[in-house]
């Protein structure tokens, strides 16, 4: 019982502090896109795009949590636990961290910097470890 316990609070956890993470990386970068359509409203478009970015982790949280769904976890459930709290950890600072880059970027953009795709570039780098936190949690799982 206790095992199963432990799995679904995993579970709960990956999914959450994913969703916690995009929150949080998603209004960080938002926050930055309304200052500065008050300063270059004509990059706009940019600004979203950047904003939307951190939205992702979200989803990898909820496409581990459809793939956990139908796992047995009465003999394994500290193991889903600790796959859990670790992949949605990942998850968390890696949205906070990439919203935090975007809206770096989105400032650049509102000074006349072309610095869209860089930041995209570099976007990518925190996104690349949630992937692979994502691909741990379905390979041991």
């Amino acid at each position: 019982m206790l095992n199963t316990i432990l799995g679904y609070l995993g579970m709960g956890l990956m999914l959450s502090l994913a969703g916690i993470g995009s929150a949080y990386g998603t209004t960080i970068a938002g926050n930055a896109a309304e200052g500065a359509l008050k300063k270059a409203p004509e990059n706009s478009s940019g600004y979203m795009i950047l904003s939307a970015l951190p939205a992702t982790q979200g989803l990898y949280g909820f496409l581990g949590f459809i793939l956990w769904l139908g796992k047995d976890f009465a003999a394994n459930g500290a193991m889903y636990f600790c796959i859990g709290l670790c992949a949605g950890l990942v998850f968390l600072f890696s949205a906070i961290r990439q919203g935090q880059v975007a809206a770096n970027g989105i400032v650049g953009m509102s000074q006349g910097h072309n610095v869209l795709t860089n930041t995209m570039i570099y976007c990518a780098l925190p996104e690349f470890y949630a992937i692979l936190s994502l691909i741990a949690a379905i390979m041991i799982g």
